[in-house]
């Protein structure tokens, strides 16, 4: 399959809140290193970025169902935003998507060689750059929320590039499946231990789901979701 490769700049979103979610095309090849592309920008380096997160993928074919529920929602002032890289994506194609890519899967990427490490988890800058306080809430729900991968081999990659499926170690463990079992499912121990022990996922979400199994309960994610103003009652 064919792929975009989109980068970005840090922007403000709002009073205190900078980005760089909006990525933008490039047309030139771009040296694909164990951080990311060259070029592209990560804000808040504790959240984004680093070598279990050095790129994400989000597939096209999810923004015309966005566009849809926007306009249901009355938002059609922001619809002219939903078009790829709006979602602070790198990779942008169709034919791939969060029940069909697996957790591990490997992929050659132009020259280039790179892994699906974790499901993408929604924050609230979702919120400030669409304009819908519970949009983050939504994405998380739903499950279309991309995901991220790390370069095992650095190399060039041009645009728009080949994504070649080369080996499927975790078949049984579809992105949307993980994303579900930390974010939807309340506490489901039977598939936190099942993430805990898949070597192929991020060590933050292997430790993640290892802590929810000793805390016998998952995490409060009002604060990545609604931001620092939520209102926690």
């Amino acid at each position: 399959m064919q792929v975009t490769l989109l980068t970005g700049k840090a922007r403000s979103l709002a009073p205190g809140i900078d980005s760089a979610i909006d990525k933008r095309p490039v047309d030139a090849a771009l040296f694909c290193g164990v951080n990311g592309l060259e070029g592209d920008v990560q804000v808040s380096t504790r959240f984004h970025g680093g070598p279990e997160r050095a790129l994400h993928y989000y597939p096209a074919e999810h923004y015309p169902v966005w566009r849809q529920w926007f306009a249901g929602m009355g938002l059609s002032g922001r619809c002219e935003l939903l078009v790829p890289g709006a979602f602070g994506e790198n990779l942008s194609g169709t034919g791939l998507a969060e029940d069909t890519a697996c957790i591990g899967d490997i992929y050659r990427l132009g020259e280039a060689l790179v892994q699906i490490s974790q499901p993408r988890s929604p924050c609230h800058k979702l919120n400030a750059r669409f304009g819908h306080d519970f949009f983050s809430v939504l994405m998380q729900a739903n499950g279309r929320t991309g995901w991220l991968l790390r370069v095992l081999e650095e190399g060039r990659v041009a645009s728009p590039a080949s994504l070649v499926l080369m080996a499927r170690p975790c078949p049984a463990m579809p992105v949307k499946r993980a994303g579900d079992i930390v974010f939807n499912r309340g506490f489901d121990a039977d598939g936190l231990r099942e993430l805990a022990a898949t070597e192929q996922l991020s060590a933050n979400w292997r430790k993640k789901a290892a802590d929810y199994l000793a805390a016998g309960r998952v995490d409060d994610w009002t604060m990545r979701l609604l931001g620092p103003k939520a209102d926690f009652g």
